[in-house]
């Protein structure tokens, strides 16, 4: 185990939890915004297909998902455990944010697919940087913290470094 959760509290972890929602929040609100907006171009009616603003309204019910599993553990503290920081609250925040990044990258690949069909013309084009972008999402949210447990769990010791300091925290998130 690294000394970034050795030394870390249930409540400093609770706090960290609720501070990474509260991080991605409101770029995930921002893009519902612009989400929504775009129904109300008119080249929204006139450049895509009815297929494609179906499309669009598919990512834009992603988002709005992602954005209600973000909010969801600070709405789950308020009214369950007010009082209380627990192990099950940590755990389930953990989840809740994990969670919340699969439709957000989803929605983000349809929408992107929109954007390009819109801007280049071509459906080929529209679904190769539609997939390319999902799977950098998914790469970098989900696999790179996959690589790193594994690379833990194999080197438990952090030996790679010559002084090990690759693993220590510069400072403290409080």
């Amino acid at each position: 185990m690294n000394e970034q959760v050795q030394g870390d509290s249930l409540k400093d972890e609770a706090t960290r939890a609720i501070e990474e929602a509260r991080v991605v929040l409101p770029g995930i609100q921002a893009l519902f915004g612009f989400q929504l907006i775009a129904v109300f171009n008119e080249r929204f009616d006139k450049g895509l297909s009815e297929g494609e603003q179906v499309l669009h309204l598919a990512a834009l019910c992603l988002v709005a998902l992602a954005a209600a599993l973000i909010m969801a553990p600070a709405s789950y503290q308020r009214q369950v455990e007010r009082h209380l920081v627990t192990r099950r609250f940590v755990n389930l925040a953990s989840r809740l944010i994990q969670c919340a990044l699969w439709p957000l990258a989803t929605g983000l690949g349809l929408d992107l697919f929109v954007v390009t069909r819109m801007i280049v013309g071509s459906v080929a084009a529209a679904v190769t940087v539609a997939v390319v972008m999902w799977l950098a999402f998914v790469a970098l949210w989900f696999g790179l913290p996959a690589l790193h447990r594994r690379h833990d769990r194999n080197h438990p010791d952090h030996s790679n470094a010559d002084d090990g300091s690759h693993d220590r925290p510069i400072h403290h998130v409080p």
